[in-house]
């Protein structure tokens, strides 16, 4: 068993508060949260927090973790040019192999910024599956079905192996976006969320000449689309919704869907900012994705955090707009319900433990005025003291522990990229 005690306690039910708890961890899960014991039992470890924060990790809510051999490789390009002149023609090159040592390179990232699991939609998904297992990181598969797919029917087998495969590994159903899927495949993604029952996400109003095409080819905007053929029915989302009208907002709404928002990567390719405010005030639940390195380019959920917040303030002209603590919530909270991972949402007994200490002894967390906000509109991936997933710590003061040495991935990593450099 261990202990984290002496800290600051974050928990989000009724709002995010901070308490003076103690946790508990006994294996993956949460066992006691409460003040200090007198007849406490003895622990494997006790961690003294020293006065930082305890919170449940970020949960990074569209990502795409093997796009980090894209990072500084395609940059400050237009978006139609990026796609076809970089990253398509490089995602052809990748192998297995390849994919399997990125996404050991990514989760390090992850763990550095405190995030303890994240929703992926990318290729190769059973070395992608193994190397989150081998890493001990959580994570969701999300199925990215278009038009190039050569089997169509590999996505209900993926689902019901990734599904059965592993504690840290779940699956959900999704297509890559309306513009890339032919109606023909989209019904047959609604034919699979029919017969499992299961919840649907895609890429969704990411650019406004993505809406202006669906409207022109179904005279929809894509989620009426998607909603008219029965996408939605039982649950999911989209990833960006940056162009999301009136209608579209209360078809969310009323069929409580999840609003993933990419503030970072949707800056830099020029795409839109998401109404955060307005989907807020129509009760969508909301989370927070980075995207890929290849658009972003960090992994990085503080940036992301107060990029939501400022963008929001920024757009409606209201710097009460989106507070810190609404945000916070979205990252924690959101991410983990939207991925289907309600375990993993709060500090509280019978979760996982998934877990982040955050240092309050670093000059950007002082003075403490309100240490919540403080997270948001200061904090960086310096404060991340310790990362902890499925009650595994893997990663503690600059050191990773995920079963290979941190300069053995950089090392595969960048021989891969000798092949696309030539």
């Amino acid at each position: 068993m261990i202990r984290f005690y002496n800290g600051k306690t974050l928990r989000f039910e009724g709002g995010a508060h901070l308490t003076a708890d103690e946790v508990w961890v006994e294996g993956d899960v949460i066992v006691r949260v409460g003040p200090e014991q007198a007849d406490a039992p003895a622990f494997e470890r006790e961690i003294d927090l020293d006065g930082d924060v305890l919170l449940p990790g970020f949960k990074d809510a569209h990502t795409h973790t093997a796009m980090v051999f894209l990072r500084s490789l395609a940059d400050d390009m237009p978006l139609d040019k990026w796609l076809s002149e970089q990253v398509w023609p490089n995602e052809a090159r990748l192998t297995p192999e390849a994919v399997y040592d990125l996404t050991r390179l990514g989760i390090l990232e992850y763990l550095s910024s405190g995030i303890t699991a994240s929703f992926d939609m990318y290729v190769k998904n059973d070395a992608y599956a193994q190397a989150n297992i081998d890493s001990g990181f959580r994570t969701v598969i999300c199925s990215g079905l278009n038009n190039f797919d050569a089997d169509v029917e590999n996505i209900e087998r993926e689902y019901l192996r990734f599904n059965a495969l592993h504690p840290l590994v779940s699956y959900m159903l999704g297509i890559h976006a309306e513009y890339t899927t032919c109606m023909e495949r989209m019904e047959y993604l609604v034919s699979l969320a029919e017969k499992y029952r299961a919840p649907c996400f895609t890429h969704l109003c990411e650019t406004k000449a993505e809406v202006d095409g669906c409207v022109e080819r179904y005279g929809l905007t894509p989620p009426q689309l998607l909603d008219r053929i029965g996408f939605f029915r039982y649950g999911g989302g989209g990833f960006h919704c940056n162009y999301m009208s009136d209608e579209d907002i209360a078809l969310f709404a009323s069929k409580k869907l999840w609003a993933v928002t990419n503030p970072a990567s949707n800056l830099k390719l020029a795409s839109g900012v998401a109404p955060i405010c307005a989907l807020a005030r129509a009760g969508v639940g909301l989370a927070i994705g980075t995207d890929g390195a290849g658009s972003n380019n960090a992994l990085d959920m503080f940036r992301e955090m107060y990029l939501v917040s400022a963008l929001q303030k920024l757009v409606t002209g209201d710097a009460a707009a989106c507070p810190a603590e609404d945000v916070l919530e979205m990252a924690c909270v959101g991410g983990a319900r939207a991925m289907g991972l309600a375990d993993c949402d709060d500090i509280a007994p019978g979760k996982q433990a998934d877990l982040v200490v955050l240092d309050l002894k670093r000059p950007n967390m002082q003075p403490e005025n309100n240490i919540i906000k403080n997270i948001v509109y200061a904090g960086s991936k310096e404060n991340v003291r310790l990362t902890m997933v499925a009650g595994r710590v893997l990663y503690e003061r600059g050191e990773f522990f995920i079963g290979e040495r941190a300069e053995s991935i950089y090392r595969k990593a960048n021989a891969f990229l000798d092949t696309i450099r030539g």
